[in-house]
């Protein structure tokens, strides 16, 4: 069997059969059943024989071209029956005569399993009758047997007319490939074609293609390092490859890649990497129309797993086996980003040589070379850094950092020239270079630098520079971590957090970070923090916690890069610490003075935490959209404002009393209105722990919301309020108070897909909660999240008297994306006596999910626990909730049996809750809920 993978004569001999024989009739709808039966059992046979190939061999191009082959085969298969058995025309006139075009990705000779069908009936003049029901024929065919057929029936002249229109028109025509009839109608096309159009519009067609690629670009996400890409769109894809090669034929007036290679574009290596990435993106693309059954194009998480084990990636220390398909994926886009550069440099060189005229005039007037102040190894050309001669980096190898130095002190882009031979002078780079002193002070300028840095390192890192200076650096390039939470691979991160802090560093970010763009005037160690937020996570990937091996990277880089033991001990202590106050700010009771103290206690400076809130704030920002928000903001000035005073002095400037007579001494000035025994009953419902916890603010509008509720003789009551400056809205509770009722307001936000970000929840003297549950902001509009908010609190009221049943209303919500099912997570309980005073602290990791919140609270009630406060933060697919707990005595829980009981009913919980009942949601930030009445602070 050939390698169309179907014997297309045997095919055609059993089509005839069908027919009734050599002169049978296959116009019935009986015998036109029977042959598209045969057809598609043949595509179904070929297909399986293909993928079966393809899984033993691993050759995505082949598989490629073996299933455009069989498309081939089958359409001549229906356009031979159709001639011979339907319309028995044997004797066409030239008017009747037509060429079948493939057209598109077609018209490569390549498809992916699930690939549209593009065909062109080519005609030497207007379309017959013949001619119409032929294509009518076969085109019906192809849809009955399931494909998707994009179609066009042209004349040559209307080819050409409409290629000149339509951009999209002259890119099929392009790449056509002739696939049966009236062969001399397609050579004449072409041939036109060529002398017509593509002679006298290159210019034209490259900027289309390149304006398209941006657009493209645009729409899937600018970055290549998205860790979910699309195979096809995406930056780096395979897209970007083709619109490599179209723009190349167009220019060269080539046909082929071969031809491509002859014209120099190209070295022998760069070609190689040409057909290397086309491979690879072929084998992904067919792995996963195999593996779905569709035209599926985007390399979701639950997907990657499957196509790692296809493609026979294993696990190694450090790295799983998907994270290392990833990482070869990001290389991959990383090369076709390389490649595209080096054919719009060799472009740009090679017109700029063949203008003439005016134009070449001009031409020449804007290249010309201008000194840049302080060498003679580089020159600037229309504003773009480019080398002086080609032996720039081999007489002083140096000049591999100094070339981005010079580009960031003189605001220059970068000529692709000058980024093509720093890509092939990576060798230079070697221990020696690296213990060069200059080259680091350059380096370090490039990174501390007041101007963009982000936008030089990137370049730096493009070319392969970034990674060979700084080898640590070079093994986290295009390193994917498989989680839900980070949105880039970890160099595109830490870029980013470079361009983050350097936002900050100019001041431009004071509206959404006041407090980061406050301390960044005040700190002393600057350059630290650049060096700490490009070290922090360097040491992804390996066996041991990444923050203990990076602050040991950065023990050993720093003095390399000429700083002082103290700087280069800050910055190993910021890297080890860089989680911390995250953490603590999502995960700990800000109220304890024992979480306050602890924090002060690792800080030891003020200097310390004010680094450490401004990496902090970037980091975060740096994760992916939508991770930061103005609650993580708020949470993050609260502990460094709680900090602050022990860090100044190590004492609370005002007594417990005193700040509770001062809250109740304003409180009564805004409620003067109120008669005196009104506002007396409202302001002695709460106990002491409320005027300490809650805003002032907050606190005027709960109590009065509180008297209202009582004037109308209300047994439950909310209240909505959108926070615009935090991102989220709060909804206000009051209820009479009962054991289950947090995971009854968390299973109504679950129902609602709300996320929970805080709760504060307190009981009121007289046996009444008022609960205030926090969600995430959904709208940017405000009436649309007071809305929204509206109808969550209408649920809860419900379900609270009884209206509806909580489990109907969990029952409507959606179910969890597929994609989360991608990951595993292993539950973990660690209980600790010894972060709080007065609380015994449970921590719990597991995998989030919808209800979550709940059923942990209610597993909580039945082991007759009180909840004083939890605090709940998600990080993609993982929940990390810690709740602080005493025993309904509010007492510390100390017992051994009953730790052991709550943590066996926990873990109980966590692997089997969501196969049992689901009634509340959880994700993103933190948490401060249920105080049955915690009368204590």
């Amino acid at each position: 069997m050939d390698e169309t993978f179907i014997d297309g004569q045997a095919l055609r001999a059993h089509l005839t059969a069908l027919a009734g024989g050599a002169d049978g009739d296959g116009s019935k709808s009986d015998v036109r059943l029977s042959v598209l039966t045969a057809l598609k059992e043949a595509v179904k046979a070929g297909r399986g024989r293909i993928e079966q190939r393809f899984i033993a061999d691993g050759f995505g191009q082949k598989c490629a071209e073996r299933l455009s082959r069989l498309q081939d085969e089958i359409i001549a298969c229906i356009h031979d029956f159709a001639m011979t058995h339907v319309f028995r025309a044997s004797n066409l006139s030239s008017g009747e005569r037509m060429a079948i075009v493939c057209v598109g990705g077609y018209g490569r000779g390549t498809l992916a399993p699930s690939s549209d069908i593009d065909l062109l009936f080519l005609l030497p003049y207007k379309q017959t009758a013949l001619g119409e029901s032929v294509v009518e024929y076969i085109l019906y065919m192809l849809w009955d047997m399931g494909f998707k057929v994009g179609h066009a029936t042209r004349s040559v002249e209307d080819c050409l007319r409409l290629s000149v229109e339509d951009i999209t028109i002259r890119t099929s025509i392009l790449e056509a490939r002739f696939l049966l009839g009236q062969k001399a109608l397609y050579d004449d096309l072409m041939q036109r074609f060529d002398e017509t159009i593509v002679r006298t519009t290159a210019k034209e067609f490259i900027a289309a293609k390149l304006g398209e690629r941006d657009n493209r670009h645009q729409k899937a996400g600018q970055s290549r390092y998205l860790v979910e890409p699309n195979v096809k769109e995406s930056k780096g894809g395979q897209r970007d490859l083709h619109t490599l090669f179209w723009i190349a034929k167009y220019y060269y007036r080539v046909r082929s890649q071969k031809e491509l290679r002859k014209a120099g574009v190209f070295s022998a290596t760069e070609f190689a990497k040409f057909k290397k990435a086309q491979d690879f993106l072929w084998a992904v693309r067919c792995h996963l129309h195999f593996v779905t059954g569709r035209a599926e194009e985007r390399l979701s998480f639950d997907l990657q797993p499957v196509l790692a084990e296809r493609l026979n990636y294993s696990d190694r220390p450090g790295a799983s086996a998907v994270e290392r398909f990833m990482k070869h994926y990001f290389l991959i886009a990383k090369d076709v980003g390389d490649l595209t550069r080096i054919l719009c440099s060799t472009l740009e060189e090679q017109r700029a040589k063949s203008a003439t005229g005016l134009y070449g005039m001009i031409g020449a007037l804007t290249r010309r070379n201008k000194v840049i102040r302080g060498t003679t190894d580089f020159v600037s050309q229309n504003n773009r850094i480019n080398i002086a001669h080609e032996n720039v980096f081999d007489v002083e190898p140096v000049n591999l950092i100094r070339m981005f130095q010079l580009a960031d002190e003189h605001d220059l882009l970068f000529h692709p020239d000058a980024m093509q031979l720093a890509t092939r002078s990576l060798n230079l780079i070697d221990a020696k270079l690296r213990k060069n002193p200059d080259a680091n002070a350059l380096f370090l300028s490039v990174l501390a630098s007041k101007k963009r840095p982000e936008r030089v390192l990137r370049k730096m890192n493009e070319c392969g520079v970034l990674g060979r200076f700084i080898p640590d650096f070079g093994k986290v390039v295009a390193m994917m971590q498989f989680n839900m939470y980070h949105h880039y691979t970890v160099d595109e991160h830490l870029l980013r957090s470079i361009g983050v802090l350097s936002e900050i560093d100019a001041g431009a970010m004071e509206q959404q970070h006041p407090l980061a763009n406050a301390l960044m005037g005040k700190i002393q160690h600057r350059r630290v923090l650049y060096v700490a937020l490009l070290l922090h996570d360097i040491a992804k990937g390996r066996p041991e916690d990444h923050s203990i091996a990076g602050a040991r990277v950065a023990r050993r880089v720093c003095p390399r890069l000429g700083m002082s033991a103290q700087e280069t001990e800050l910055v190993s202590w910021l890297i080890t610490h860089h989680l911390l106050m995250s953490n603590v700010a999502q995960s700990r009771d800000l109220n304890d003075p024992k979480t306050i103290q602890d924090f002060a206690d690792t800080m030891q400076s003020m200097e310390r935490m004010q680094l450490l809130v401004i990496l902090t704030v970037c980091d975060i920002k740096a994760v992916g959209p939508g991770v930061w928000n103005g609650w993580k903001a708020q949470l993050l000035r609260t502990l460094y404002y709680e900090t602050e005073p022990i860090l100044n002095g190590g004492f609370s400037s005002i007594p417990r009393r005193e700040r509770i007579q001062s809250v109740l001494g304003t409180l009564s000035t805004v409620f003067a209105d109120w008669s005196a025994d009104e506002r007396d009953r409202i302001l002695n419902l709460p106990y002491d722990n409320y005027w300490l916890t809650v805003e002032q603010s907050e606190q005027a509008r709960q109590l009065a919301f509180v008297r209202d509720t009582d004037r109308d003789q209300k047994a439950f009551a909310t209240s909505v309020l959108h926070r615009a400056d935090q991102d989220v809205t709060s909804i206000t509770i009051l209820a009479q108070n009962h054991p289950r009722l947090l995971s009854t307001l968390a299973g109504c936000c679950a129902a609602a897909g709300a996320n929970i970000v805080s709760a504060q929840i307190f009981t009121l003297k007289d046996g009444r909660a008022l609960d205030t549950i926090v969600i995430q902001q959904v709208y940017t509009m405000a009436e649309d999240e007071e809305r929204r908010g509206a109808q969550i609190a209408s649920s809860i009221e419900r379900v609270l008297k009884g209206e509806v049943q909580l489990a109907k209303l969990i029952a409507e919500k959606e179910k969890p994306k597929r994609r989360a099912d991608a990951f595993s997570v292993e539950p973990s309980i660690k209980i600790n006596n010894t972060i709080s005073e007065d609380l015994t602290v449970v921590e719990l990791e597991a995998r989030d999910r919808p209800g979550l919140l709940s059923e942990v609270s209610k597993s909580l009630a039945d082991l007759s626990l009180d909840v004083a406060s939890a605090h709940i933060a998600t990080f993609g697919e993982k929940a990390q909730d810690t709740f602080y707990l005493t025993d309904f005595a509010g007492q510390k829980v100390l017992s051994p049996q009953k730790l052991t009981a709550v943590r066996k009913k926990l873990i109980s919980t966590l692997e089997h809750g969501s196969r049992s009942h689901v009634n509340g949601s959880k994700s993103g930030g933190t948490k401060k809920p249920h105080a049955r009445a915690k009368k204590t602070a």
